[in-house]
Order: C-alpha cells, then structure tokens, then sequence
C-alpha cells in the first residue's frame, strides 16, 4: 500500500508574495522567470512537498543571530505546538512552510534577492 499523501495549500500571505515577486522580476526584466517559477512550484515543489512533506530543513534548526531573535523563535515554537516550520529551497527561491496534520501550507516564498521573512506581520502577538 502506498504511503498517504499529504495535501498542500497556498496561505493568502503566499499568493501576496507570489504577487510581490512577479513585479520583482518585471522590474528587473525577468518576466520569464516568473514563468519558469509558476511551472516549478507545479511540476516539482508541490509534488515534492505531497510526497515527501519533512524534506525541507526545520527552520528552528538554524541558530539565532541576536538575543531578540532568539525570543521571537522560542515564541514562534511554542504557538506552532507540534507542527514543524520547515523551508525549502528551489532554485533562486526560499519557501516557509508549515506542516500540521498531513497538511504543507505554504506560508511564504522570497527570491534570494529580496528581503528576509516578516516573521513580524505573519506572527504578532494578537493572534
């Protein structure tokens, strides 16, 4: 019997990053690489992410650079309980993914170019 699969969703903060890299790459006139990326997540990150949902490397493997950082990571891992925070790379772009129950929900996507996660809109404390 072949193993379950799990299923993937795209968080509305995922679709607003997608949004934020194509005028990225249309500004630096890279249109095709908008493109390539959309086949991509299609073809290989979501079928990856089905099939093989741990593959990416957990995100609170790697250390904290400032003591703030390091408070916001230990918050950040208590509210998220059991399920892993996990990114993985493809090419030139790093996801942020969740995986909660047999479910990635892909939380964000960045290109290597642009900014970091804003850990800080996703996760304030009111939520």
């Amino acid at each position: 019997m072949a193993p379950r699969r799990a299923n993937v969703k795209l968080t509305a903060n995922f679709e607003a990053n997608l949004d934020q890299i194509e005028a990225f790459l249309l500004q630096a006139d890279a249109a095709s690489a908008y493109d390539a990326l959309l086949a991509d997540l299609e073809t290989t990150v979501i079928p990856n992410l089905e099939n093989f949902p741990r593959m990416g490397r957990q995100f609170f493997d790697r250390g904290a650079g400032s003591v703030e950082a390091h408070s916001k990571i230990e918050r950040l891992a208590r509210r998220l309980g059991d399920s892993e925070l996990r990114e993985y790379l493809s090419g030139d772009f790093l996801l942020l993914y969740a995986f909660i129950e047999r479910t990635v929900y892909l939380l964000s996507i960045k290109h290597h170019r642009q900014l970091s996660f804003d850990f800080e809109r996703l996760w304030t404390e009111g939520h």
